[in-house]
């Protein structure tokens, strides 16, 4: 493609008070962006119901053209690069949803954007069981030769990046902001590692910032990339769950991982269950139900997840093998073992510095499994 027709598709994006379905509706009118600009410039009937406003910016386009012009170089000498729905490399799957982005900006493994894609979404505020569920599945899903696409947040997202990444595997970052705005600040490390090893993708141009009201319509990206959606924790208001529905709506497989039955945090997920949703309790569920033709993953369960190998001697072993994944009272633990108070709140501590339990509030304890 032209460099003149991907900066008239930017130039559109930039002309305040012109949204992305705007924008999708004009060109399906006239044929192309620049053909959109030149009935505005003409005039007559073929611009009625166009609103004053907007006739003024689009038939002048020159301004924003320019500005458009700047926008591309600075993209490209950073390494990124602008795509619309003309361009080859433009995701086939994401071309066919209601409301298709009519610029993608990313930087990084082009070649992902057509690739087996499964989206993993879930709590900001995810529990710990959610932050090892989503990087586990996410690990097999990528070891077997599936991207990976979320949002990038903390929580949830960024256990399902690092799940992938953690095998060498792809993943999608799908930004709610401009290419060149690192947020959440705390992810930083884990933005550069996605840009150089994985794939960066938003139809924010750069300089965007991350308003609230970006993030519901980033969603529809993340579920239109994906053959699936996979809710791991998520409550019944959530953003999560907005991604969940817009891929049932453009016919996009929804799983979600059961959670504790008493946890708000997994209401959405079960809510979802209880529609229809399927069942994960590997990534073999999703490979198989979406029909991806790669080899099989895993069977090991979120749940049972093996351990990694520790040093530790046979009596902590032994008390570990006594403490569950849900939470559980010390004293619960101080009866089962038949130890003493002193020597459980010892072997405790150790457990506890080899990463392998979890201490929590009111004196409970659980096992980490990772």
């Amino acid at each position: 493609m032209s460099d003149s027709s991907i900066i008239d598709w930017i130039a559109l994006g930039l002309m305040p008070g012109l949204g992305n379905k705007t924008i999708l509706q004009l060109v399906e009118r006239f044929g192309n962006p620049d053909a959109v600009f030149t009935a505005c410039q003409k005039g007559g009937e073929s611009c009625s119901g166009i609103k004053t406003r907007l006739l003024t910016s689009l038939s002048s386009p020159d301004p924003f053209r320019k500005q458009a012009d700047v926008l591309l170089r600075r993209l490209r000498s950073g390494g990124a690069i602008a795509l619309c729905p003309e361009d080859t490399d433009y995701p086939f799957p994401l071309k066919k949803i209601a409301d298709p982005p009519h610029v993608l900006y990313a930087q990084g493994n082009i070649e992902l954007l057509n690739s087996f894609c499964v989206a993993m979404v879930g709590s900001r505020a995810a529990t710990a069981y959610g932050k090892r569920a989503a990087f586990t599945l996410a690990r097999d899903l990528a070891g077997e030769g599936a991207t990976v696409v979320s949002g990038l947040a903390i929580g949830v997202d960024s256990e399902a990046h690092r799940g992938a990444l953690s095998v060498q595997g792809a993943t999608i970052g799908v930004l709610g902001c401009g290419l060149d705005v690192i947020y959440p600040r705390q992810n930083a490390k884990l933005y550069e590692k996605i840009r150089t090893e994985g794939l960066l993708l938003t139809e924010y141009p750069l300089g965007t910032k991350p308003d609230g009201f970006r993030f519901p319509a980033r969603n529809r990206i993340i579920a239109g990339l994906s053959r699936g959606v996979v809710v791991v924790e998520a409550a019944k208001k959530s953003g999560s769950l907005i991604t969940a529905e817009m891929a049932m709506e453009e016919g996009r497989e929804v799983f979600a991982v059961p959670g504790q039955i008493d946890s708000f945090k997994s209401s959405g997920a079960h809510w979802l269950l209880q529609q229809g949703a399927k069942l994960v309790q590997s990534a073999d569920d999703i490979l198989v139900e979406c029909g991806s033709g790669l080899t099989g993953a895993s069977d090991v369960s979120v749940g049972d997840a093996a351990l990694p190998a520790h040093s530790i001697d046979k009596e902590s072993a032994e008390l570990l093998e006594k403490i569950d994944v849900y939470p559980s009272a010390r004293n619960e633990l101080i009866t089962r073992s038949g130890l003493s108070s002193a020597k459980v709140a010892e072997l405790l501590l150790m457990l506890e510095l080899e990463g392998l339990i979890e201490m929590l509030p009111g004196d409970e304890v659980r096992k980490i499994q990772k």
